[in-house]
């Protein structure tokens, strides 16, 4: 399940590019679920796990990703960290909710993300109330986030 926290959480990774920068291993590239992130954000197409096609830039490393992209591999490769999630933009939200899906994770967020309009099921922190909407989201996350 994907739980929210809103707002400041000292405990929360702040830069998750540094942390990728520092952590990722190949593995991480190459994974189905990572390969399928980074083309649809990035539209960069895996070649090896040091080498992606990008269309703007060539060839790239890893490093050279998309901060949303690098977040979102965090929030899957180390479900137990929590990551600073507003470094990613709306494009990113269904791929959090797809990680959510598949493992218990926590994000932080400090702006209202926009999930879609199809129903979901988020754990807000803050509040600790269950949600299944954007309806459902906006009012809760408004009240918290300034």
């Amino acid at each position: 399940m994907l739980s929210i926290y809103y707002g400041d959480m000292p405990e929360a990774v702040y830069n998750p590019a540094i942390y990728f920068k520092n952590s990722y291993t190949d593995d991480w590239i190459t994974d189905e679920l990572s390969r399928a992130m980074i083309q649809d954000v990035d539209k960069s197409t895996v070649l090896g796990p040091r080498v992606i096609d990008s269309p703007v830039l060539g060839g790239i490393s890893p490093r050279e990703l998309s901060g949303g992209v690098k977040t979102l591999i965090s929030i899957y490769k180390v479900p137990s960290r929590i990551f600073n999630a507003s470094t990613c933009g709306d494009n990113c939200a269904k791929w959090i909710l797809k990680i959510g899906e598949l493992q218990n994770i926590t994000i932080n967020l400090r702006h209202l993300m926009d999930f879609g309009e199809d129903e979901f099921t988020v754990r807000i922190l803050n509040t600790e109330q269950i949600v299944h909407t954007m309806d459902e989201l906006v009012p809760i996350a408004g009240m918290i986030v300034r």
